[in-house]
């Protein structure tokens, strides 16, 4: 033998040695009566020679290095340059089948002929291990048999015996709630509280307590500790005697008390679940009185029959209950809701839609026909706007008062009013009526108003200026009555200009659009620093702000003008090219891409006529998409929004003066087809503040309605509280506290103008005009200031890199540069799992 492979021969040949002593004992097991050793060579000689190769084949081939294989080869006289491991390996298989065979019948010879003892004792050990083996297998069967007749059985137990189990266990659970109640000093918050009720409860508690303790865990390892404590025995009792003898006959042992636990113990917690579930329906109190009864099961049975009935007859009478309040809901909302949003019928009055694009001359030929008439009103979604055409009719020497929630200028001798459309009376009658931008009937919050100024204007005519999308929706709802259609198109083309805009490529006369307050600051501040003058508009700015910042740009002064979408809405600027720094905007609940009617709609500002014969409109990104939205025809609008009515409030006051009822009806209410209901999310918010206060208690269900109503920022809490105190004041009979007032940063300015505004609102809702005024001059003083602020430059914080300090554009969204952000991402991937 080559000594290279001398060990693995060897190790080889003890392999075969095992393998054809267990062939051998397999040989044997099959045999009834003992064969001899020549019959067993005939039988198996040629597979027990087979053996050896495959031992030998196997054991070197797995076992031999490749080092080892290579010398052996080497050795053989073969040339291994150059040759993979895989030729190798071939190589060495073929040529180790030559090497010199263990005779394994020899070895057998040597070990069995002539030694017949030790042949017979080796056949007797191979057929004892049998037959213990088949004894083995034949037990466990007989085993598995009694344990699925068991568990049959046990099935059968708890099916027979469910309610005796239920109510041993409902004792047990019973008692330790009333000692769980009694050791924590729990006081029941109502009569009838349900078992669930009370661990809801108390999970909560525990959770403010911060305690880490799950409740129902607990109750639910109350239920299992006991099934799995007295349950083995309890079933030890109720099992049928022949189960017993059957277990003895097959084993020999009486059965144990441990099989029982082992095969019962998930049938147990099956059991528990359900136990818990039943539980949960029943009422703490009658839980707990258990505690003082001993265990008897006809007495608890007869206790829980009785419990049983009870409940079921309050949950009937508690489903009556919900039936006649629903009832008794919708007769209320019948009743007060009722068919107060359908339009009148069959009015004498002249309608005239001016319906077309921005910037068309829409409102201008409406108004020019208002002020032919001898009395009219102009109602304008901005309090800019309605300050705009007060303001122009005046100069025009066209007498006309100004209203809106937060002033009142009036005129003597004024046949004329000019003022936001909410502050529209359906009382009041006019020879015309003009509503601007009547396409926000749509609108989910404020759009009511235009509908109560279409519907229930008492006019000769009522001119209506709308976009085209929201013309057949405005037909519908005027339905059979006079109505005279003119469509306005813009003479002045728009252009889009194909190459993404940059900030560096600002020109005179451009308008810079982007949809928050916080992005018209940066880009004014990024762009005067740069040397430009520039105007700004945003929603939150004063409207006389407002208006001065719109004159410098007109008058040269500034070049530029930064705004949010506010622009879109009624102001003729001269604007020569509209650029969109942004494609999407927040709405008040997500962020999300602009429509197709708010493109046009700003980009409608661009191109005056007179000054330019085109207007271009400027993209930063997403060119093509943007284009389409802008050529692309609207969607007609469909549905107008609903809000409460005066009368509707009064009839509410009938059944309750509590507003939370209201607006819980209010949301049952069903809007009509083709409308949809104002959220009164802001109405909602502020009531939340004087719910069950001595405001509710004093004020009368329209008067609380209406302070609720009051159009401010609600959304800022300083404002919030403020309103609050007033309202507190009112009822208290007390001076209304001013207005809060702070002149330093031009967030404070604009704060402090909001809130003179709110007090606005207080005076002139109390009649107190005369105080009124003067708070509007304080407020005009500080729209000055913000204006001046706004004029000298606005100062933004250098943003930076929260995590290097780096320099950031002041546009940039996020708080973290890109190389710190990609950074941690890289560290990331190679953190370990």
């Amino acid at each position: 033998m080559n000594e290279i492979l001398a060990n693995h021969y060897n190790n080889a040949i003890e392999r075969t040695k095992s393998s054809v002593l267990a062939d051998m004992f397999k040989y044997f097991e099959k045999q009834e009566e003992l064969p001899t050793y020549e019959q067993y060579i005939r039988e198996r000689g040629v597979f027990i020679n087979q053996l050896w190769l495959n031992s030998w084949l196997n054991t070197v081939g797995s076992h031999a290095s490749n080092n080892e294989k290579r010398d052996y080869l080497t050795q053989l006289g073969f040339e291994l340059e150059g040759l993979s491991k895989k030729t190798v390996n071939q190589m060495f298989r073929n040529e180790i089948r030559d090497v010199e065979p263990f005779h394994v019948i020899e070895w057998l010879n040597s070990l069995y002929i002539g030694q017949e003892q030790i042949w017979k004792q080796k056949y007797e050990e191979a057929r004892q291990g049998y037959k213990e083996r088949v004894r083995l297998l034949e037990e466990r069967e007989k085993r598995k048999k009694f344990i699925l007749k068991l568990e049959y059985y046990i099935d059968q137990l708890f099916g027979d015996h469910y309610e005796e189990l239920y109510l041993y266990v409902r004792y047990l659970i019973g008692s330790q709630l009333a000692i769980d109640i009694e050791q924590k000093g729990i006081i029941l918050d109502k009569d009838y509280c349900s078992f669930q009720e009370f661990i809801e409860v108390e999970g909560e508690a525990v959770y403010n307590r911060h305690q880490y303790e799950d409740v129902t865990e607990k109750y639910e390892g109350y239920i299992s500790n006991y099934l799995l404590d007295f349950g083995p025995n309890w079933l030890m009792e109720h099992l049928s005697p022949h189960i017993f003898d059957d277990y003895y006959q097959a084993f020999q042992e009486t059965l144990p008390i441990s099989l029982i636990k082992e095969i019962a113990y998930d049938p147990f917690l099956g059991l528990c679940g359900e136990f818990f579930e039943d539980l949960l329906e029943e009422y703490v109190t009658d839980l707990t009185k258990l505690i003082d009864i001993p265990f008897d099961l006809e007495v608890h049975q007869e206790i829980f029959e009785k419990d049983l009935a009870l409940r079921e007859r309050r949950a009937t009478e508690e489903l009556e209950a919900l039936k006649r309040r629903k009832e008794e809901e919708a007769r209320m909302i019948e009743d007060i809701f009722g068919r107060e949003y359908s339009p009148s019928k069959a009015r004498s009055i002249q309608y005239i839609l001016h319906v077309g694009e921005t910037n068309t001359g829409k409102t201008f030929q409406a108004i020019e026909k208002m002020k032919q008439a001898n009395s009219g009103i102009y109602l304008a979604p901005l309090r800019l706007l309605a300050l705009e055409i007060y303001e122009r009719l005046n100069e025009e020497g066209i007498a006309c008062s100004l209203k809106t929630g937060e002033e009142e200028k009036i005129v003597e001798g004024a046949q004329h009013i000019s003022c936001t459309v909410e502050m529209f009376r359906e009382k009041d009658s006019y020879e015309v009526v003009v509503i601007d931008e009547s396409q926000m009937i749509a609108d989910k919050d404020r759009g009511f108003s235009w509908y109560k100024a279409m519907t229930k204007a008492n006019a000769k005519e009522v001119h209506i200026i709308c976009s085209f999308n929201a013309q057949p929706m405005i037909l519908e709802l005027l339905g059979d009555t006079n109505i005279e259609i003119h469509e306005y198109y813009r003479d002045i083309p728009l252009e889009v200009e194909p190459n993404f805009f940059r900030l560096n490529q600002t020109k005179k006369g451009d308008a810079l659009v982007c949809f928050s307050r916080k992005r018209v600051l940066e880009t004014a501040s990024e762009l005067q620093r740069t040397g430009r003058q520039v105007s700004m508009i945003y929603g939150s700015m004063p409207p006389e702000t407002r208006k001065k910042q719109m004159q410098r740009f007109i008058n040269g002064e500034t070049t530029v003008i930064v705004a949010t979408d506010a622009i879109g809405m009624g102001l003729n600027l001269p604007i020569r090219r509209i650029v969109f720094l942004e494609n999407d905007k927040f709405d008040g609940t997500r962020r999300r891409y602009l429509r197709s009617q708010e493109v046009k709609q700003i980009a409608g500002r661009a191109g005056r006529r007179g000054i330019y014969n085109i207007g271009k409109v400027a993209f930063t990104h997403n060119v093509k998409t943007m284009t389409r939205l802008l050529e692309q025809e609207d969607e007609p609008l469909h549905g107008f929004a609903i809000a409460p009515t005066p009368s509707i409030l009064e009839r509410f006051q009938k059944y309750s003066r509590k507003l939370g009822l209201f607006f819980y009806l209010w949301d049952l209410f069903k809007s009509p087809h083709g409308t949809k209901k104002a959220s009164l999310a802001e109405e909602k918010l502020l009531y939340e503040m004087v719910e069950d206060t001595m405001i509710e208690a004093k004020l009368s269900v329209p008067d609380l309605y209406g302070f609720l109503h009051l159009p401010f920022s609600s959304n800022e809490p300083t404002l919030r509280n403020q309103w609050k105190k007033k309202l507190e004041a009112i009822i208290d009979g007390n001076e209304l506290p001013d207005p809060v007032i702070k002149e330093g940063t031009l967030e404070e300015l604009e704060l402090s103008y909001k809130s003179i505004g709110l007090h606005l609102l207080f005076l002139y809702k109390l009649g107190r005009n005369t105080e009124a005024h003067y708070w509007e001059r304080i407020r005009e003083n500080l729209s000055d200031s913000i204006h001046e602020k706004l004029k000298s430059g606005v100062q933004i914080a250098k943003k930076t890199c929260k995590n290097c300090g780096k320099s950031l554009h002041p546009s940039f969204k996020f708080t973290v540069c890109n190389d710190c952000y990609f950074e941690r991402q890289d560290r990331r991937k190679v953190q370990p799992r």
